[in-house]
């Protein structure tokens, strides 16, 4: 895992630029401390900071190939790069390391554009073409690495984090007034934007192509399909086996100690034992709080025990969150409104200290029907008998009723088509109190500008893999792999995702909704798959999913702290302050839970002090 930042000039790089870009690959340390490399010619940049996993000693970059004809800087992992190889080398090819851009490039030169659909891997690259004059930057169909880029006038830059771009006044630190409205809406910004004018990320399974002389292209090569199919449960139960065995295999691959985080859910503790099949001495790592009712040490210590593998697990107060709080948001780039981002960082940070490499469970849900929320279709298909002209006067009347008053919620959703009120697993603050509140409201501006076009992809599947294929193209991407991301290379730790594999994906596309969900269980097939190896407790038990205290900290121990943050008013050119003083205090009663608008609200203030400072 590393970092990178790249330039393509318009005209003849200069030394000036030149010294600018060292200062931005600087910024990105954290995400490779072993070794930093630089590349330049009279068009083109390439830096890189590099965290050495694979061929220590020949994995080196910026890597230059074919005579100085093609020039690459790579993050993250190719886990079919040995077959690539091999095939290669039945081409006529040969190949002086066992690196894998070595094998990119060589895809490159064979398969020219087309060769990103052969690799399989998390991963974001940036190819200089000096042959052709050509830049080629491409990002893995998940988007489990970051690619950020912009252009002005003097040319292109390519980077793993959007802070790089800051540090030379590269761009301007101006809020996007849209990407704000996303933000209090989703609680992330979705891609492509970023909360920043100019700042973009290319999107999963896309390539950006700039030639000398031609507009900047992006095309997509990668989509992620569902296609539901039925078939019988013993055989779709050996085919999820079979590629979840054979992807955390492929993941363990390393030349340095891999470890595992464990919760006490089902999807870390199918990796674990996996994993633990191929390495009996695995290390695990979980992380907890000083709260009742939000800490899985205990499940996670009881897994543990079970499958009997090491676990280091630590204890987070709520002087430690607030302590680091700002270096969290720092390193997320972008504001994510996640609280579950807090402990993260703390589990990276203590992971950190004995390995390099970590497994986690991330894309297990999106991809098998793991959230709670999937359930709804099933809670509201009562409706689905109810006229639309009666369900448009109870949707009327559900106005009416006070907010918190049990029913509310239940009525206003099933009386609302899915498309409609679907945005994802978060959905913190709703038009009506965005115009209330926010000084720059954009009335026509609806959330549904994000989610309408997916909808349209997928509009003759059921209600649920619609929901997952909603969660794919926002939620996981903009959230969930986001903060995988950047809360590891905060500690210069790797994260691999074995779920999120091209091949796994093949699988669980053609998984049924009975296969996924059903009125008792989420996950059915996939808890059903592993049910005889797995401790009993971890098969039937609800998703947890990093609890974090806020709502209880909000009230009680972070209670002055958000009202003081709030009071500096750093914000006012876009949120009344006194609305959110107001719903702090609100919180603080009890009556209702504003804890996940809150905190919205405090991390774009924190975000703001950080990257705006104005």
């Amino acid at each position: 895992m590393c970092g990178f930042i790249t330039f393509f000039s318009n005209s003849s790089l200069d030394d000036n630029s030149k010294d600018k870009l060292e200062v931005m690959l600087n910024s990105l340390k954290h995400r490779g401390p072993d070794e930093k490399g630089v590349y330049h010619d009279d068009k083109v940049f390439l830096g890189f900071c590099r965290l050495s996993i694979i061929d220590l000693e020949n994995g080196k970059q910026p890597f230059s190939y074919d005579y100085n004809n093609y020039h690459i800087v790579f993050n993250g992992e190719i886990y079919n790069h040995v077959e690539l190889r091999e095939s290669l080398i039945k081409e006529g090819y040969t190949f002086s390391t066992k690196s894998e851009v070595e094998v990119i490039l060589t895809l490159y030169k064979h398969y020219d554009e087309e060769f990103v659909k052969h690799l399989r891997g998390m991963f974001s690259i940036v190819i200089w073409d000096k042959l052709n004059q050509r830049l080629i930057a491409v990002r893995d169909q998940f988007g489990i690495k970051p690619l950020f880029y912009t252009e002005n006038e003097n040319g292109i830059y390519c980077t793993s984090e959007s802070k790089s771009l800051l540090q030379s006044n590269i761009v301007n630190n101006k809020v996007d007034l849209h990407s704000l409205h996303d933000y209090l809406s989703f609680q992330f910004v979705p891609e492509p934007k970023t909360m920043l004018e100019n700042i973009h990320i290319l999107e999963p399974g896309c390539m950006l192509k700039k030639e000398s002389n031609s507009d900047l292209k992006i095309s997509r090569y990668a989509s992620l399909r569902f296609s539901p199919e039925v078939k019988k449960i013993d055989e779709r139960k050996s085919s999820i086996r079979k590629v979840l065995e054979d992807s955390v295999e492929a993941h363990m691959i390393s030349d340095v100690p891999v470890a595992t985080f464990l919760s006490g859910g089902i999807d870390s503790t199918i990796i674990t034992a996996l994993a633990k099949k191929i390495n009996p001495k695995i290390k695990t790592f979980t992380v907890g709080f000083e709260v009742n009712g939000y800490s899985e040490i205990d499940l996670a210590q009881e897994t543990a025990s079970e499958l009997n593998v090491e676990n280091i697990n630590i204890t987070v107060s709520s002087e430690d969150f607030i302590k680091e709080l700002p270096n969290v948001i720092f390193h997320m780039d972008n504001p994510i409104a996640d609280p579950s981002t807090i402990p993260l960082y703390f589990v990276c940070q203590e992971a950190s200290k004995h390995v390099k490499v970590v497994l986690s469970g991330e894309g297990s849900d999106e991809l098998f029907g793991g959230y709670g929320i999937y359930h709804e279709p099933l809670s509201l298909n009562f409706f689905s008998y109810i006229p639309n002209a009666i369900k448009k006067s109870l949707k009327l009347g559900s106005s009416l009723i006070p907010e918190g008053v049990k029913g509310k919620s239940f009525i206003e959703r099933g009386c609302t088509p899915l498309e409609e009120r679907y945005l994802g697993n978060a959905k913190i603050f709703s038009q009506k109190e965005k115009a209330y509140f926010l000084k720059n409201y954009i009335k026509n501006f609806s959330p549904q500008l994000i989610t309408q076009p997916l909808f349209s992809k997928v509009s003759g599947l059921d209600p649920v893999t619609q929901m997952q294929y909603i969660d794919i193209n926002t939620w996981l991407k903009g959230d969930i792999l986001a903060k995988a991301d950047r809360m590891s290379m905060a500690h210069s730790l790797e994260i691999r995702v074995p779920f999120l594999d091209k091949e796994v994906f093949k699988v669980a596309s053609k998984l049924t909704l009975s296969d996924k969900i059903n009125r008792n269980t989420t996950k059915y097939l996939l808890r059903e798959t592993f049910r005889d190896e797995l401790p009993q407790s971890v098969v039937t038990r609800k998703k947890l999913g990093y609890p974090v205290p806020i709502r209880h900290w909000l009230k009680d121990e972070l209670y002055e702290w958000a009202i003081d943050l709030v009071k500096e008013d750093v914000v006012y050119k876009y949120i009344d302050k006194e609305y959110i003083i107001k719903l702090i205090n609100q919180h603080r009663k009890g009556k209702i839970d504003y804890s996940r608008k809150i905190w919205t609200i405090l991390t774009f203030i924190i975000w703001y002090k950080i990257f705006i400072k104005d």
